[in-house]
């Protein structure tokens, strides 16, 4: 089933990507935690940010998903400011999911709702993207009484129900086990085989082998590194990249 963000847009009526930022800045509490960012995110494939623990990876996916505004620098989505209505257009899912008090069913089509779909389609968008997942079986269970990795499918489904052009990931396995993992990215793999944009959030190495086409390494809230992910695994340009591959702790 084809994206459907260009039939549900009736909020929206431009495409998202590139998503594109410019000497991007955020400060807080007298730190630079995003130092003059140059990025911009388009065509196909999956981008994973990579980099040490504080590095600016999480708060940068949130910049440019228009979910915090950065302190100085411009973003734009597909060359115009920011517009909320075409939010949905943009598949955030967080390291820990937020699920509502619902059923599975109820969580995506609640996400149908807020992003204006119509009410007799729901239904039926939301056991497709449940199938997709592999959670249609589950339709009827509350939400937070299921395991960990079918919470974190969940979510990647109720992302993906809206049609989204970009789906942006942030360490979304970092707390599953290796089953729920291989679920989670036989699923990635799937999305991205259809088209849509991926961004990865990862600090594991052997996910970025698994995954990455391209691969932004930050270190210190700046990009080092944006490289295919074969060049970045095998001739990485910088000491402090190199450091990283090797599993030292780069200061």
């Amino acid at each position: 089933m084809p994206p459907q963000s260009a039939v549900d847009g009736a909020r929206c009526a431009s495409a998202i990507l590139p998503i594109r930022g410019e000497n991007l800045v955020f400060e807080r509490g007298g730190r630079r935690l995003l130092d003059h960012i140059d990025v911009e995110i388009g065509g196909g494939g999956t981008l994973v940010l990579i980099g040490p623990n504080g590095a600016g990876k999480s708060l940068l996916a949130r910049v440019l998903a228009g979910l915090v505004t950065p302190t100085a620098g411009q973003l734009t989505w597909a060359g115009r400011a920011p517009d909320r209505r075409c939010a949905p257009r943009i598949g955030f899912v967080f390291q820990r999911p937020v699920l509502l008090r619902r059923s599975a069913l109820a969580n995506v089509e609640y996400a149908l709702a807020i992003a204006g779909v119509a009410r007799p389609v729901r239904g039926e968008r939301a056991r497709h993207a449940l199938e997709r997942a592999r959670l249609a079986h589950l339709a009827h269970a509350p939400a937070r009484v299921l395991s960990g990795g079918e919470q974190q499918l969940l979510a990647i489904a109720r992302a993906l129900a809206t049609g989204p052009e970009i789906l942006i990931l942030d360490e979304p396995t970092s707390h599953l086990d290796p089953a729920a993992t291989t679920a989670v990215e036989e699923l990635v793999r799937a999305v991205r085989s259809e088209g849509t944009r991926v961004v990865l959030i990862t600090h594991d190495l052997g996910q970025l082998r698994r995954l990455a086409d391209e691969v932004v390494f930050l270190h210190h809230g700046r990009i080092f590194e944006r490289t295919p992910a074969r060049a970045f695994l095998t001739q990485p340009t910088t000491d402090e990249a190199q450091a990283f591959l090797r599993g030292e702790i780069v200061l």
